[in-house]
Parts: structure tokens; C-alpha cells; sequence
């Protein structure tokens, strides 16, 4: 079967508002922290056309992108290097105007994320030729620590897990030489100024494009944000914050968080992530709707009967404990990974690809939502549990938790949308730590068939025969459609069967972690998975009356044994709507 071709590294080219030093046309920028040369008021008033290149060249007039020289030519050399000066001068940081540098901060870079996720993808573009040509990457933290100890925590977390090339050992050192370490206070303007004077060290006179990865808890968000900008952001090209959650605990810690980024950032500066838009089952959710005539008639309150969005893990909080009991289950995953899915997937049809079309149809959906009331939302907390001679801990258990504690750790929730579309469709959602097993999966539920000739041979249960599509996000990618059909033979039985693509077995090459995706679209500016603040009001909105009164009537959750299918108000908070959880029938 042919393949629809293209190249693996994205090139865009559209139109942006942006302002940069000045106002000059420039390539692969879009704006800036330019609050030291020009007003942000200047900047939300002014026009750029903006071309993305894969190469991320910056130049004040379009001309063809020249073909880049091979890097074999420098792969001995930069092999050899010893000093960043020499580093440098080897990898061609001359100082042409006409070229262009970006510059990859991680501010955390001593914390689980960063070693965990941030530099191995960074590492997974560069051994796929997806960053610049001339780019270097900056470790900032308060730990005290040497470039080549920086290297040493970042190489023990690296692999070549992509298509196992032969060449993984030379891209790594190539990619090492390129990350470098600052340590400093994340309140310190000072310590940011001395960052900013080796970030144009490196640059060597280009266009310089800076991207900040703020991998810190939120109480220190504003401080860092205040001390780049002021002491550390682009003099001439795009300065841009990428942002972890959690976004606040309710709508007014949101609305005030957002608030304070936005006194030292436009909101096209910051790059609100989920990391959950990444996977590559979510983004191809619009693909399998807007792209295949069969499912878009269907997609609506007359053929579908409910929509389950599903998370498990099988581990508890695993040393989290102190963070987790701050959130909970329903801040932690519910108001921003579910939702999110949940509104790509009930989302009209966007006027094109573009990030903000797409982005206004999201909230479109989020504002026709009912917010959850209390009697709709089941809340569960998982508690000790011996099976096959090893004993479990419960939440509480945990010492960094108090043996008190209400946080739950298992929530399931009805939501629904009141538009023409989904008019009393319940969409579900359930989510929870220490089940019995790991996963994240849509189910869609189609209505009975109407007048069903065969209705006798599926007995009483006719929920057995009904049509689902299961697009299973997490682990072992796979969409399947269960049907009925007959069993070859002389009677008339008839089985449930899938129509199963399963990408390990369609597709040979690995796929990539959702922060690659989502770091490359930061670099290039595209916003279309990253959430506007417009979005994450509308979406807390929804949540904030109910997880008030959770916490203000001390809601005890129910228990659940760690290991087991969750509690059982789950079951009757389903069957109240007629719905069954369709990750407990025994087919999956």
C-alpha cells in the first residue's frame, strides 16, 4: 500500500503579528520579550510576514534557502572540540546578519522533566535534522554544576530509540557539545544577565531567537519570567516561554497567573503545554474525522450514544505524593489532558489548519459545556492491597501525604455539551492512579441499530452489539472498529470482530514523544497545540464550582483496593446515563 510523503521536519509560511526590534521583515520569527527596545503595546499593533524555514534562517528579504553544507565536513572537528570558543569557530558561528540562531534555555534543568523528557527530545530532533543549523542548548538551575557535568546527567538519559541508526554514539557527542550550564537563582535578574552574555557569546552576532522552558514548580513562574525578560530576552529576533502545567488551581489562581505572565509577555510569547495535544494518536484524531467521509456524517448526537475518555495508571504516586496532594486526580489530568482531547474530539470543523482557527473552535465547545455538578462527578482515593504475596501501599501511605488526607486519587465524571451537535450526549471521563492497568483511550459508543433484523441472535444484551471506535492513545498506539459479523459456517451466529490498525504492526517507524512535536512547533512558532488563555479560562470555569464544593464539604472519596478497576460509584455514575465502561468488557 502507497504512503502519503512528506517531510519528516515541517515548513511553514503564513502571515503573524509580531514586532521585532524595529519592525523589519524577518524569517522563522514571530515575536519577542521586546519590552527592552519596544512597548508591548507596539507589539500587539504591528504586522510582520513571517516565513518558517527548517533551517530557521532569519533574513530582511525571502531568497531561496541555499542548500546546507554536510556535516560530515565538521564531524571530526567538532568531535575535537575542547573549549566553546573553539566550538564555536568550528561549527561556523560567524556573524552574518543574514543568519539566524536559536537558542534552547531548559530553567530547571536539574529536575526529573528535564533529564527525563526535555533533553532526550531535544536530542530526538537533533538526530533527525529537525533543529537549525546553528543552535545551542542551556542548562539553568540553582544546583551548582560544570558544563561537562551537565553533559555527563544528560548523556545518561539519551538513546538512539529512533529507526537505530549506526551513527547514534557520533550524534550524541555532536549534540553534547552543544548543551552548555549556568547556575544561577531563578528571582536573580543579575544571574539572567550573566546567562544572556553567554547566549550572545554563541550567537556570535545573528539574529538571535530565544526559547525559555520554564521546568519549575508554579510559585517561581512569575520571578523567572520577570528576570529573562528584563535581563535575558532577544535584543532582535523572537524571545518565547514555554509553560508547564498546572495553570493555576481554580479560575481566580488562573486568571492571576496569566495576569502576571502577561505584564512581561504577549500571550504569542507563551506556550501554555500539554503535553498530551502531542501524542500522536490525539493530533490524529481531526485526521481520522475531517479527512475520511465515513466518520463525519457520523459524528453527532443521532448516531452516537455516549463518549468515553479513559486514563489509567497502575502505580500510585510513586514519590509525587507531596505534589499530587496540592491537585489531585481532577486538576492533574481531568481539567487539562481530558478536556483537551474531549475538545478536538466534539469540535465543529475549523475554517482551516491555521493555530487560531482550530483554537477558536476548541473554545467554542468548552463555552457550550454545562459546568460538573457535584452529583455528576464520582471521587475515589486508592488504599492498601496484598495480591500474589506482595502488599501495595496505600495513598496515604505515602510520607510526603498526610495521614488525613481527602485528595482523591480516582475521579469519574459526566460532562455535557449543550449545542445542536451533542444535545444529551454524556461525554465520560474517568482517570486514576494505582488501577490495574496503564492506558489512555477514547470509546465512542454508537446508538443501537434501529429495527435490527438480528436483534434475536445477540439475546438481551444488545450493548454487546453495539458499534465502537476505540482510539487507543496510550501504550500500543492503535484505532479499531468493533463490528458484528457472522461466524463462517451453516448457522447464523454471529461474533463481534475488530477492524483493528495497529501503527506497530502498520507502521515500521518508531513514534516520536509527544515533547518532540511539541518542542519543534515551539521553535517554529506554531501554536496550534499549545492552549490560549482564552481556552484555559473556559476550561476552568467548568471544574471550579465543583472542586470547591468538593474540598469545602470535605468530600471523604471512596476506597478502592490499589491494583483493582477503581471504586464502584464509577459503575453507578455510568448506568445512571445507560452507559457501560467500555474498558471493562473483557475484549477490550
Amino acid at each position: 500500500m502507497a504512503a502519503f510523503s512528506a517531510t519528516h521536519c515541517r515548513s511553514y509560511s503564513y502571515s503573524h503579528s509580531s514586532s521585532i526590534n524595529g519592525g523589519q521583515n524577518q524569517r522563522f520569527s514571530f515575536s519577542s520579550f521586546s519590552r527592552l527596545s519596544v512597548p508591548a503595546k507596539a507589539i500587539r499593533n504591528s504586522h510582520q510576514t513571517v516565513v518558517l524555514m527548517q533551517d530557521g534562517v532569519v533574513a530582511t528579504k525571502v531568497t531561496p534557502v541555499e542548500k546546507e553544507t554536510p556535516k560530515e565536513k565538521l564531524k571530526d572537528e567538532l568531535l575535537s572540540v575542547t573549549s566553546t570558543n573553539e566550538w564555536d569557530e568550528k561549527a561556523g558561528f560567524d556573524s552574518s546578519e543574514n543568519e539566524s540562531t536559536v537558542s534552547i534555555t531548559v530553567v530547571g534543568a536539574s529536575g526529573d522533566l528535564a533529564k527525563k523528557k526535555i533533553f532526550p527530545a531535544l536530542f530526538a530532533l537533533y538526530y533527525e535534522d529537525c533543529l537549525p543549523k546553528h543552535f545551542s542548548i542551556y542548562g539553568y538551575a540553582r544546583s551548582k554544576m560544570t558544563d561537562a557535568e551537565l553533559r555527563n546527567m544528560v548523556s545518561k538519559t539519551l538513546t538512539c530509540r529512533i529507526d537505530k541508526r549506526e551513527n547514534c554514539s557520533e550524534k550524541m557527542d555532536q549534540f553534547l557539545k552543544r548543551c552548555f550550564y549556568h547556575s544561577g537563582q531563578y528571582d536573580s535578574e543579575e544571574n539572567f544577565a550573566q546567562l544572556d552574555k553567554k547566549l550572545k557569546k554563541h550567537e556570535g552576532g545573528r539574529v538571535s531567537n530565544r526559547l525559555f522552558y520554564l521546568s519549575i514548580p508554579p510559585n517561581i513562574f512569575i520571578e523567572a519570567v520577570k528576570c529573562a525578560s528584563s535581563s535575558a530576552s532577544s535584543g532582535n529576533g523572537w524571545t518565547r516561554v514555554i509553560v508547564e502545567k498546572p495553570f493555576g488551581r481554580d479560575s481566580e489562581s488562573s486568571a492571576v497567573l496569566t495576569k502576571s505572565l502577561k505584564q512581561y509577555l504577549t500571550e504569542d510569547q507563551i506556550f501554555r503545554i500539554d503535553h498530551y495535544l502531542g501524542k500522536e494518536l490525539v493530533e490524529n484524531l481531526s485526521v481520522l474525522r475531517f479527512a475520511n467521509l465515513i466518520f463525519e456524517p457520523l459524528w453527532s448526537r443521532r448516531y452516537i450514544r455516549n463518549v468515553q475518555i479513559i486514563f489509567s495508571e497502575d502505580f500510585g504516586t510513586e514519590g509525587r505524593g507531596g505534589y499530587f496532594d496540592n491537585y489531585g486526580i481532577i486538576r492533574d489530568i481531568m481539567q487539562n489532558h481530558l478536556l483537551q482531547i474531549l475538545a478536538l474530539f466534539a469540535m465543529e470543523t475549523p475554517v482551516s489548519l491555521d493555530a487560531e482557527d482550530i483554537r477558536n473552535e476548541k473554545v467554542k465547545v468548552l463555552r457550550s459545556m454545562r459546568p460538573l455538578r457535584l452529583e455528576d462527578v464520582v471521587i475515589g482515593q486508592y488504599k492498601s492491597h496484598s495480591k500474589g504475596g506482595v502488599t501495595y501501599p496505600s495513598y496515604t501511605d505515602d510520607k510526603t501525604v498526610p495521614k488525613d488526607s481527602l485528595t482523591p486519587t480516582f475521579a469519574a465524571a459526566a460532562l455535557f455539551i449543550d449545542n445542536a451537535r451533542w444535545d444529551g450526549v454524556p461525554f465520560l471521563m474517568k482517570a486514576g492512579k494505582a488501577l490495574h492497568n496503564k492506558g489512555a483511550e477514547i470509546r465512542v459508543q454508537f446508538r443501537h441499530v434501529p429495527g435490527n433484523l438480528y436483534n434475536r441472535n445477540f439475546g438481551t444484551d444488545l450493548d454487546r452489539a453495539t458499534n465502537e471506535l476505540v482510539i487507543r492513545v496510550q501504550p500500543d498506539e492503535a484505532i479499531f472498529l468493533k463490528i458484528n459479523n457472522k461466524v463462517p459456517g451453516l448457522g447464523m451466529r454471529l461474533d463481534r470482530s475488530n477492524l483493528n490498525l495497529h501503527y506497530a504492526a502498520r507502521y515500521s517507524k518508531e513514534i516520536p514523544d509527544a515533547y518532540e512535536r511539541l518542542l519543534l512547533d515551539a521553535i517554529e512558532g506554531e501554536r496550534r497545540l499549545f492552549i490560549r488563555s482564552d481556552e484555559l479560562d473556559a476550561a476552568w470555569a467548568l471544574f471550579t464550582q465543583v472542586l470547591k464544593e468538593l474540598e469545602e464539604k470535605k468530600i471523604i472519596p471512596e476506597s478502592y483496593p490499589y491494583g483493582s478497576r477503581g471504586p464502584v460509584g464509577a459503575h453507578y455514575l455510568a448506568a445512571r446515563y445507560n452507559v457501560r465502561w467500555g474498558d471493562l468488557d473483557i475484549e477490550q
